[in-house]
């Protein structure tokens, strides 16, 4: 057999998917995505909506083609996104961005990510702070830029970060603290008092602070905080976000960073040997989606708020015990009633979509090999797709338990 060495196998390993044997497996998702559709099962699996983002997003896009936005963008983004993403920051957040120098737009979250991970990690030396579960992305992009991922876990039943636990992950080691809030994959949002301690510890330990945003307006009560509006945080801080989730254009893949101009320097050193640029005639569009009005963002919350209700209606009637999610698209579900002896979830959610004819993921899919016994029951479905079809996943899974 060939032998293929690299860094794709730090990659692999972060992720979790890389085989005894040196091969790398496929993700979960794409095992659960096929047996969904094997069986005609509702796929709660993947968060991605069913739906197209509003007609004003969609009709800008097409309006740019038209007029020829179709060549490279300029390398930190079309001038109308900047200004429109300083807008957008200042406008819910009261943050002051410079559009020239404090905004880059990226090829979405994820290229954000890896950007800002491969600009800023030093050698292996570096550690680097998560919350876990985490989003498969983050390991293997510090597998890749050699450095040490550190988690906090987050446990069941609430799912949100132990302060104790937060202190003994951050050290003078830590180079950055990665936190994904509304959180991907338990719909946790995190407290003031995890916010206010994370700036604490990143000024103690002289770590920066990168933010995962892009659930920022699926928040289902009260508002989005940023960690950047906190005292002291904005000099050391990189806040990531994208339009993919709120103008349901995840294929789009238009993203941004901001944050001080330093930083974002850096980030753009590297992200321009990376996409260089993307989505020229996408870019202007998200722009159009960034001034809606105000109720169109309260619609969007309200309505993911209704089917996250319908949801864990279903889940619960099923036999789940359910964590109420306080924002994002995704719902976790404990399954331990369910399990048959030496069952767990990863088990559990292979043959869901022939038994019920729901999809789902077992939560162990964003944990690291060595914690995934700690969440070996927990299941996470995801509540972005139309309300019919949550109303027919619910109805389903509320009937299995009869």
């Amino acid at each position: 057999m060939l032998h293929i060495p690299g860094a794709w196998q730090r990659a692999a390993r972060g992720a979790g998917l890389l085989e005894p044997d040196g091969t790398a497996s496929p993700t979960i998702f794409a095992e659960i995505t096929a047996l969904a559709v094997a069986h005609d099962a509702i796929n709660l699996g993947q968060g991605f909506p069913d739906e197209d983002g509003p007609q004003e997003v969609l009709d800008a896009a097409t309006a740019a083609i038209r007029a020829g936005v179709n060549q490279y963008s300029p390398g930190r983004g079309h001038a109308e996104l900047l200004a429109a993403v300083a807008e957008h920051q200042q406008r819910w957040y009261g943050l002051e961005i410079d559009p020239a120098r404090q905004v880059l737009v990226t090829a979405g979250a994820t290229e954000a990510l890896a950007a800002t991970l491969l600009a800023l990690i030093d050698g292996p030396d570096d550690e680097v702070v998560v919350f876990e579960p985490y989003y498969d992305s983050y390991a293997a992009c510090v597998a890749l830029a050699g450095a040490t991922l550190v988690p906090v876990p987050l446990r069941w039943p609430n799912l949100e970060p132990d302060l104790d636990d937060l202190r003994a992950a951050v050290s003078d080691r830590t180079r950055l603290i990665v936190v994904n809030d509304p959180h991907n994959p338990t719909g946790t949002v995190f407290s003031d008092d995890v916010r206010r301690e994370i700036v604490r510890l990143s000024h103690h330990h002289d770590a920066l602070i990168v933010t995962d945003e892009v659930y920022e307006h699926l928040v289902l009560d009260g508002p989005h905080v940023p960690i950047a509006t906190l005292p002291d945080a904005a000099e050391r801080t990189l806040s990531i976000s994208s339009g993919g989730k709120t103008f349901r254009t995840t294929g789009w893949k238009v993203g941004w960073i901001t944050g001080p101009a330093a930083l974002i320097d850096a980030v753009l050193a590297v992200k321009q040997f990376l996409t260089y640029v993307n989505g020229a005639p996408f870019q202007p569009a998200i722009a159009a989606g960034l001034r809606l009005p105000d109720e169109y963002f309260q619609d969007l919350a309200a309505t993911q708020r209704l089917r996250a209700d319908l949801l864990g209606a279903g889940l619960t009637a099923a036999g789940f015990t359910v964590s109420n999610p306080a924002g994002s698209y995704f719902t976790v579900a404990d399954a331990s009633a369910l399990l048959a002896d030496g069952e767990d979830a990863s088990d559990f959610c292979r043959t869901l979509p022939a038994r019920i004819g729901v999809a789902a993921i077992p939560l162990t899919a964003f944990v690291s090999r060595q914690h995934r016994r700690d969440y070996a029951t927990l299941v996470r479905f995801a509540a972005c797709k139309r309300t019919e079809v949550i109303e027919a996943a619910s109805a389903r899974l509320a009937a299995s338990a009869r």
